[in-house]
């Protein structure tokens, strides 16, 4: 173990500790900000330093204690004809998501991670979100295209956030609606990733060298937020989503073509 932790520490440069650093401070300043989002960060700027084998489970394990210290309120708050039929898919979908990351050509996620996201981050700037009052069936398939997406990339809540936000209520029941999927998704893809043996020593260490920056950046992002952040916190993270995902892209396909 210690020496497959030597191995990983050890090819780091300190410009690539602090970048992984970073990364955690500013997806948990987005998570405490806009409720969603830190897994797109963390997987889509660890895969250019580590590799998606890595930065999946990582971004999985880092975002446990945030689930935990919400959870409480989705369960409260949260409509169950909703929550339920979501995360029954996504669980059902995310082993299938699971086996696409083990096989598919790390360059290949990377560049398939990227365009997703960039693809959401426009659709949710353009407002867009599923019919009104939508049915069983929407649920079920947004659950089933969360998970698979949870399962292979970590990248699966900005669907779940646009079907989730589709539901009338009040604010507090949208919001916890949103934690609900949220927290189905952040379950779905642990025994599949545990299963391929993606919870290394490695990632083990690394996602609990990082919580800690997560955990301060999430209580900060929240505070901002309570403060003056609402004011216009919606496009800020959507172009802070939008960077990462074209700086990310342009990396990736530039690797993609020179091997």
């Amino acid at each position: 173990m210690l020496h497959s932790l030597d191995a990983v520490i050890g090819q780091l440069s300190y410009l690539q500790i602090g970048l992984i650093i970073g990364t955690m401070v500013l997806a948990g300043f987005v998570r405490g900000f806009v409720g969603f989002g830190a897994s797109l960060i963390i997987v889509m700027v660890l895969s250019l330093v580590l590799e998606p084998l890595l930065a999946v489970p990582i971004s999985m394990l880092s975002g446990l204690p945030a689930m935990a210290q919400l959870l409480p309120n989705a369960i409260r708050f949260s409509e169950k004809s909703f929550v339920v039929p979501y995360g029954v898919a996504a669980f059902a979908a995310a082993p299938v998501g699971a086996v696409v990351l083990v096989s598919l050509n790390a360059t290949i996620m990377k560049m398939t991670i990227s365009v997703f996201v960039l693809v959401m981050v426009a659709l949710m700037y353009r407002h867009w979100r599923p019919s009104k009052n939508p049915g069983l069936w929407v649920y079920l398939s947004a659950g089933a295209i969360s998970g698979l997406l949870q399962g292979a990339a970590a990248v699966g809540g900005p669907p779940a956030v646009a079907v989730a936000l589709s539901r009338p209520g009040a604010p507090q029941q949208q919001r916890a609606n949103v934690i609900g999927a949220v927290t189905a998704l952040s379950m779905c893809a642990l025994l599949p990733l545990w299963y391929y043996g993606l919870f290394t020593s490695e990632v083990i260490f690394i996602s609990i060298a990082v919580t800690p920056f997560y955990m301060g950046a999430t209580w900060g992002g929240a505070r901002f937020f309570s403060l003056q952040g609402h004011h216009y916190f919606r496009n800020g993270a959507l172009a802070a989503l939008a960077i990462i995902g074209l700086i990310t892209l342009t990396i990736s396909t530039e690797e993609f073509l020179t091997h």
